[in-house]
């Protein structure tokens, strides 16, 4: 199936899943109508009325869980918005309060709450990325309202953001391949801010140790004598020196959202603009044979003419809409139109005096993405057995050109305990393409169709999901100068799925499910090491990770939590001899525990631990065998508490202990890289004045200003070093008008 002219277009077996698709909705038509006349002709039939908020809905957000910070459920795939305890999946949703009340800047502070992620960087960039059950999640790799790809590809402003939602485990066939290449142990997806029921007219200004200054507007209103018509209009600039010594940054975001909403449709379009650029922003680390002390937390080693910075603009419209209360079809599209542009010099530590050498690396990026899904799913019974049944297509595509330039490889010297500043050197010694005039370099295209029925028994206590996703990825590669064909790929995988959920007792779900990932499988290279390579060129299928979990949720009303063990198996490349194959294996095990709402009154909890073992079972030449991989710590732990103040109404209370466990930073596991423990603490106090709430937020991350290296690697399988931030000071005020 591919796109052509905004329609499908269907070729061979690529037709099997969507001629599936169609079948499973006129069955479900036909299901539904003989269900309709049977309860017509039985006018004593008396049913239970049970009210699911967005219970499968494409458009509608579950409710706030008991305390606020964390949601009852989100968006699973083409399933849509489940309530937590009826998937038997692991899943967090963070709110805009929770997102609003931590003064995130972007993702990676929204997530600093989550025991099964950690944050890292881009290979040789500044883009955020997150480590999930061992594995990468590269931000581009993040969806934006369902669909792949729209959102800003380094970082995202968090001012966009109603809930970011963090699922954990395998997900292809919930949300298609990720275009970028990773999401094997988890996905994310962010949702666009709605108008609320309530008018809010919010204008926030703040302000970030040394001398970054902020300010936000936040209006939204509904319309129409239902309210049915909503409009959200934010906007956010910062500028200023952050906690880093010397790193300057600037950012402006603006984004609008309308909807409409009634009993059978309802849409969303969402429009965004996000300009950030950094000047001087502190590199990676790359150790070469001992791990650096970390230097001195707010310590900036980086070049005074390095920067980064990025433009972006982009847009998602959603709709729904229900031919009855039991069948319904969705279709969604968006577009970004990006770029971004580099001047870069990370340091590789030489010796253990911390001297380094660097070298300079420019690069000029254009990114246009589309891409769009299309769905319908429907509700029958069969004897005893509900069924929800769903069927979804998607395509995306990517266009990037790409150019670069370094200067010599010899380098410049430098120390990453006392930096120096040294002059630019010219960037003319390997280049690719002309700079701010690229030529495309990588088209990606990828196309799926899935089927999926949840069945259920005994009065919704037992729960079984099956589907299977059909995934086709295409992959283009050009010369940076003369734009000419490369190389090409072109493979499709099924991936199937398979969940039971069971619900003992009243807020308990046990559940269990097999599912897989599906990443780009690899190009033979020319050589490895110093071996010449003889099957040089070989393109190989995608690769296909496995994963086992077994879980239990709990819900009391005010306090839930997640018990979840899970075991994940990737395909890796190997050498044997001079072949190039995929008979290498990274292997993740381990557990989770989250843990979320209210102890008591006034009392909440939002943190857990995760254990992850991750092993390669089987590498080239046997060398590293039974080896830890390297940049995933075994434990991480973060616990949060909020207090409200009942001598003071209006105050609360906040603190959060965050400890990763050490690290290794390389495929040999010589170079370790030492645990960390952070202490962040926070307060909050809302007040009126003059009939209008005003409400004052501080919080102090790092509080006792600990230099660490937060995190080792998370891209192409490097072993550079993040640095930790340093004491951060944030306050703000906000004003409801």
């Amino acid at each position: 199936m591919v796109a052509s002219s905004g329609h499908f277009v269907l070729r061979g077996k690529r037709a099997t899943l969507v001629g599936m698709a169609v079948a499973c909705a006129l069955a479900v038509q036909g299901a539904y109508a003989q269900t309709a006349e049977q309860s017509s002709s039985d006018d004593k039939t008396v049913r239970d009325t049970v009210v699911v908020t967005a219970n499968g809905s494409q458009v509608e957000l579950p409710a706030d869980y008991a305390g606020g910070q964390v949601a009852r459920g989100g968006r699973i795939g083409l399933f849509g918005n489940l309530d937590m305890m009826d998937t038997p999946f692991n899943a967090t949703d963070y709110t805009a309060e929770f997102i609003r009340d931590q003064q995130a800047s972007s993702v990676a502070d929204v997530v600093q709450s989550d025991p099964a992620v950690r944050v890292s960087r881009g290979y040789g960039n500044f883009q955020e990325l997150y480590i999930v059950r061992g594995f990468p999640v590269y931000s581009d790799d993040m969806s934006y309202n369902g669909l792949y790809g729209l959102l800003p590809r380094q970082y995202v402003a968090a001012e966009f953001l109603e809930r970011v939602e963090v699922f954990r485990g395998a997900n292809t066939f919930l949300n298609g391949a990720a275009p970028g290449g990773s999401g094997v142990g988890g996905s994310f997806n962010l949702v666009p801010k709605r108008a609320s029921d309530q008018d809010i007219t919010r204008l926030t200004v703040g302000w970030e140790n040394h001398n970054e200054a902020y300010g936000a507007a936040d209006v939204s209103r509904r319309f129409g004598d239902d309210r049915q018509f909503g409009v959200r209009v934010n906007f956010a600039h910062r500028d200023g020196q952050d906690s880093v010594d010397d790193e300057q940054r600037k950012l402006t975001m603006a984004s609008i959202g309308a909807d409409f909403r009634s009993d059978k449709f309802k849409a969303s379009v969402d429009l965004g603009f996000q300009d950030h650029h950094i000047d001087a922003p502190r590199p990676s680390v790359t150790p070469t044979t001992s791990v650096p002390s970390a230097p001195d937390a707010a310590t900036n080693f980086a070049q005074p003419w390095t920067y980064t910075e990025e433009h972006d603009f982009f847009g998602v419209a959603r709709g729904e809409y229900n031919f009855t209360d039991t069948f319904k079809v969705w279709a969604a599209t968006g577009l970004r139109k990006g770029s971004e542009h580099n001047i870069l010099a990370n340091p590789t530590v030489i010796d253990d005096s911390g001297d380094t050498s660097s070298y300079r690396f420019d690069n000029y990026r254009k990114d246009l993405i589309t891409t769009s899904e299309v769905g319908v799913r429907g509700e029958f019974e069969t004897g005893l057995v509900k069924h929800k049944m769903s069927a979804s297509g998607s395509i995306f595509e990517l266009n990037s050109k790409n150019s670069y330039a370094f200067s010599s490889f010899t380098g410049f010297a430098g120390n990453l305990y006392n930096p120096y500043d040294v002059a630019p050197p010219d960037a003319n010694f390997f280049t690719g393409g002309v700079l701010l005039q690229p030529l495309t370099t990588n088209l990606t295209k990828t196309e799926s169709a899935a089927i999926a029925d949840i069945m259920s028994i005994l009065d919704d206590r037992v729960f079984l999901t099956v589907g299977v996703r059909e995934q086709r990825i295409q992959q283009y590669s050009f010369d940076y100068n003369t734009g000419d064909r490369n190389s090409s790929y072109d493979r499709s995988a099924l991936t199937p799925v398979g969940g039971l959920l069971f619900k003992p007792w009243t807020g308990v779900s046990l559940y269990a499910n097999y599912i897989e990932g599906l990443v780009q499988g690899a190009v033979a290279p020319v050589e490895s090491g110093s071996t010449v390579i003889s099957n040089s060129g070989e393109v190989f299928s995608p690769y296909r990770s496995k994963q086992y979990e077994v879980g239990a949720k709990y819900d009391h009303g005010t306090i839930g939590g997640t018990l979840a063990v899970f075991k994940i198996t990737e395909p890796t490349t190997i050498v044997i001899g001079s072949v190039f194959s995929q008979g290498g294996e990274q292997r993740n095990q381990g557990f989770e525990f989250s843990s979320y709402g209210e102890i008591t009154k006034g009392l909440r909890v939002l943190g857990g631990a995760t254990y992850v073992d991750a092993t390669t079972p089987k590498t080239t030449g046997d060398l590293y065998d039974g080896n830890q991989v390297l940049g995933i710590p075994k434990t991480s732990v973060n616990v949060g508490l909020e207090w409200d103040v009942s001598a003071l109404h209006g105050l609360t209370v906040d603190g959060r202990v965050v400890y990763t466990s050490s690290q290794y930073a390389d495929v040999a596991n010589t170079l370790t890289v030492p645990s960390w423990t952070r202490l962040d603490l926070g307060a909050r106090y809302s007040f009126t004045l003059a009939d209008k709430l005003l409400t004052a937020r501080l919080n102090v991350d790092n509080v006792t200003d600990k230099g660490y290296w937060a995190a080792v690697g998370g891209a192409s399988g490097a072993n550079y070093l993040v640095m930790g931030a340093p004491r951060t000071v944030v306050l703000s005020l906000s004003l409801d008008l």
